[in-house]
């Protein structure tokens, strides 16, 4: 196993990511995002995904007050002024689509998003907390379309670390403003041959 492999590198080291610096990310770059996740595995390859890319100034600041950021730090770690997302991804599921397998193609797709995001530099923050109702109406999302969750990007603010488990999966910031995110132990979820404790 090479573990120097750059996609497992970045699945390593890629954390979310609430604290953004304020340099536009480039347009073909966004669109390289989407083009990973319509490539992303779909059951039947029914493919029901379709994405709105938000860039827009005003429509970023709309888009900041219908999102809830991390919950085990807040308010301390939402972001501040200056720090905000530069752009977002709006996922959207067709309803129409008469798949029962959205949500398993909705995680593939998203995480080839946070990957290649993090491949190009980008940091990101998937969200589900989202008032869905007020953004239909910002976007204008027809209601045969379901909004399934929100992407934040920006270029990387912040490095977060990724803790031992000591019982609690609760993420913190230190006096330094560093966050500190807890990861299960592999020996505590890996079996092999038979599920034992």
């Amino acid at each position: 196993m090479k573990d120097n492999f750059p996609v497992y590198k970045a699945i390593t080291e890629r954390r979310t990511i609430r604290c953004f610096k304020q340099d536009k990310i480039p347009e073909r770059v966004l669109e390289k995002l989407i083009n990973a996740a319509r490539l992303a595995p779909s059951g039947a390859n029914l493919q029901p995904l379709e994405y709105i890319i938000v860039n827009d100034e005003n429509k970023l600041n709309e888009v900041f007050e219908n999102v809830k950021w991390a919950g085990y730090i807040a308010p301390k770690g939402n972001p501040k002024e200056g720090e905000r997302p530069t752009a977002y991804i709006i996922v959207l599921v067709d309803r129409d689509n008469k798949t029962t397998t959205a949500s398993y193609d909705v995680g593939a797709a998203v995480e080839n998003i946070l990957l290649t995001a993090w491949e190009e530099g980008i940091g990101a923050c998937w969200m589900g907390s989202i008032n869905r109702d007020n953004l239909r109406k910002i976007f204008n999302v027809p209601n045969d379309f379901t909004i399934d969750s929100v992407i934040a990007l920006g270029y990387k603010g912040e490095s977060p670390v990724v803790e031992e488990y000591k019982g609690s999966v609760k993420y913190w910031k230190d006096d330094n403003n560093v966050l500190h995110v807890p990861k299960r132990n592999l020996k505590d979820i890996l079996y092999w041959n038979k599920f034992q404790k």
